[in-house]
């Protein structure tokens, strides 16, 4: 019996040794990465480049991160004429690019430098962003455009501007025209921009119902939960809220109380890092990423491996303007069809990093003055 005993737990043994070692083989690129020749990924040069297109006048700032073995990672997040770039170098050159979990929310360009050491690691390790955060989780990427190109078979309707509150019987009127004036096979998402009154927005709500938007966006400020309460209470329309959202506990406040449907981090903030933690918040309450980029065609890049990499993802905006000059500049900077529509969806890329090619000569040409 004993001998018995004896030989099940030499099977059990070389059973776990055979399965460790399986899983060794498996995590070993990613390993490298983290904890693995830190010099190599030591940040020798960070570089600012703001930029601006030329008709909407949208700002977004590009950071070019590139380490002593010669690996170049970009990232992109909100411009602010105040932010401190002398920090960012002073607090990052010399540090290693798998540090970037350490990122202090303070820290200026958080969300560039975060999705820019990303990039790094993923061309280290050779593989893309998602897979070094343990995806794919899906195949494609569901997307929509703002700018309602034809393309995306999603349509983006903003209310028209209040004139004054309790807007009244008329002005749902004209919030129904719009909404019915879209195509039967698309479906909307109805962008309230935070400037209804609680009262309009749950009218609104109440009106469009019947016609299921995927999400009223923004319905009215998230700063008051009474307000939000309002609206939630008198409608069953999901609702959305991300705009300038910088802490992760205003989600985590809505998320409690069940007054949001939607969370919509922007990447521009959070960075893919910080998206991914919000995401996480969400998850338990089973409530869908439909995650922000505001910016450039580096944080659509970014979005689309935050997307391929989180379980409750949605769908994915993509900021491109109906301005042609300001999608020439796009397509300028990151050659790459990343933002092009196939059936409705975005594309994974199988590159290293991000997998894309910014093109540098195209940076000064759109500085941002």
């Amino acid at each position: 019996m004993e001998a018995a005993a004896s030989r099940q737990y030499v099977n059990m043994n070389h059973i776990t040794t055979q399965r460790r070692a399986r899983l060794r083989m498996r995590i070993a690129p990613q390993a490298a990465v983290a904890g693995g020749n830190s010099s190599a990924l030591e940040i020798r040069e960070i570089r600012h480049y703001p930029l601006r297109e030329p008709v909407s006048g949208i700002r977004y700032s590009l950071l070019r991160v590139s380490t002593r073995s010669g690996l170049v990672g970009w990232g992109e997040c909100a411009y602010d004429a105040n932010a401190n770039f002398k920090a960012l170098e002073s607090g990052w050159v010399g540090k290693p690019a798998n540090t970037y979990a350490t990122i202090p929310p303070g820290t200026p360009f958080r969300a560039a430098l975060d999705i820019a050491m990303l990039d790094i690691l993923g061309k280290a390790a050779n593989a893309p962003v998602y897979r070094i955060l343990g995806g794919p989780t899906r195949a494609k990427v569901r997307a929509y455009s703002s700018s309602n190109s034809g393309e995306f078979p999603v349509t983006v309707i903003d209310v028209p501007a209040p004139v004054w509150r309790n807007q009244g019987k008329a002005y749902q009127n004209r919030v129904l025209e719009l909404v019915k004036a879209v195509p039967a096979d698309r479906d909307f998402v109805l962008a309230g921009n935070g400037a209804l009154t609680p009262g309009d927005a749950a009218s609104v709500a109440r009106t469009v119902e019947s016609l299921y938007p995927l999400w009223f966006d923004e319905p009215c400020v998230h700063s008051n939960l009474d307000s939000v309460r309002k609206v939630s209470g008198e409608t069953v329309v999901p609702l959305g809220f991300g705009a300038g959202i910088d802490d992760p506990g205003v989600f985590q406040a809505l998320l409690r109380e069940g007054l949001i449907d939607c969370v919509r981090p922007e990447i521009g903030i959070f960075g893919i890092s910080g998206a991914r933690r919000v995401a996480a918040l969400a998850e338990p309450y089973y409530v869908a990423v439909a995650p922000k980029p505001s910016g450039g065609p580096v944080g659509t890049a970014a979005a689309i491996h935050l997307a391929a990499s989180i379980p409750n993802f949605f769908i994915q905006q993509v900021p491109i303007g109906a301005a042609e000059q300001d999608r020439a500049m796009r397509h300028e900077i990151v050659p790459e069809a990343i933002e092009t529509s196939h059936g409705g969806f975005l594309q994974l890329t199988k590159t290293p990093g991000l997998g894309i090619t910014v093109n540098e000569a195209a940076l000064e040409k759109y500085h941002a003055s």
